[in-house]
């Protein structure tokens, strides 16, 4: 919906709140998917690796470990492809619909599973269960990296119910205290910057309460390269990214070029750095090179899941 406005008699076509949510919702998922080509290059290399065989890593160009196509996407932009299906066939959070998506995502052989993910998957699977065990030993990044579609479903839920629907999905494979914080931390910062909250705003109100209530989170200090699939490491990296450029761009390139677990520091940079810059961000170049199904896929599930939520909040986002 656009609304009106008059000025010197002439009327102007202005978009309103839920067009700019809906545009920056769109660009968070594109996001995602294009930090995930990109760092899917150079996952698993040192920044000496990359600096290397490819100087600054700016283009999606595929290879890497995994000997991708270029523009193919990894297992974070397909699973959270599964978690939107499951939410929108649900029409809401629920963990035994999820779980479903998840098996047949993972029957359907994707390119990459992690092990956390794979064994939460097959006992699901194996038993029904619809939550893991707590394990000091699941602080991973596998529930984060594919958490948008919550982000997005819950759009305009009180804060309390989006962390618990981050929860819901997260403990399927992932039921760690870290990782639920750093989790919802990025949920409710995509879901503020949907909202139009700039990044001093971001860091405020989501990043300060983090660090505050778990200080591994930090990060000031030394930079964070190389990192693993600990979610302190790759919110650091994500984090410190984010703190040192002012573009969605930018923003890519810093984060990829520390290697590690460089296509989900990409994912997790993707969707924040979307949802804060919008849609012009978006370097056309990377849009015209990403898989098209994955473009098709990003852009269609980002409209029906906040059209869901419009729905479940009595029309307001």
């Amino acid at each position: 919906m656009m609304q009106r406005s008059m000025s010197d008699s002439h009327a102007v076509m202005e978009p309103s709140a839920a067009d700019v949510a809906a545009a920056r919702a769109e660009a968070a998922y594109l996001g995602l998917a294009l930090g995930d080509a990109l760092g899917a290059t150079v996952e698993f290399m040192t920044p000496r690796e990359i600096q290397a065989q490819h100087g600054c890593h700016r283009t999606i160009r595929g290879g890497g470990w995994l000997k991708l196509k270029p523009g193919a996407v990894t297992d974070d932009t397909t699973m959270a492809l599964a978690l939107g299906d499951a939410i929108l066939a649900a029409n809401g959070i629920d963990a035994r619909a999820i779980g479903e998506s998840f098996d047949a995502w993972m029957r359907a052989k994707p390119v990459d599973i992690g092990n956390t993910v794979r064994r939460g998957i097959i006992e699901f699977r194996r038993t029904g269960r619809l939550a893991a065990p707590p394990s000091e030993h699941d602080a991973g990044n596998g529930a984060c990296m594919r958490v948008l579609p919550v982000a997005l479903a819950t759009l305009g839920q009180p804060e309390n119910a989006v962390r618990t629907a981050c929860r819901v999905q997260a403990h399927l494979t992932h039921n760690n205290p870290l990782s639920d914080a750093g989790t919802e931390t990025i949920v409710l910062m995509v879901q503020d910057a949907l909202h139009g909250a700039d990044r001093d705003v971001l860091i405020r109100h989501r990043l300060q309460p983090l660090v505050a209530a778990f200080p591994l989170f930090d990060p000031a200090g030394k930079r964070e390269e190389n990192p693993s699939g600990f979610i302190k490491d790759t919110l650091r990296a994500v984090f410190q990214a984010l703190l040192d450029t002012d573009s969605f761009e930018t923003c890519l390139i810093n984060v990829v070029n520390r290697g590690g677990d460089a296509d989900t520091t990409g994912a997790i940079a993707g969707m924040l750095a979307g949802a804060l810059y919008g849609p012009s961000s978006l370097p056309e170049p990377w849009l015209a090179a990403l898989d098209p199904d994955a473009r098709r896929a990003c852009a269609v599930q980002s409209r029906a899941l906040l059209a869901q939520a419009c729905s479940n909040t009595t029309g307001k986002l």
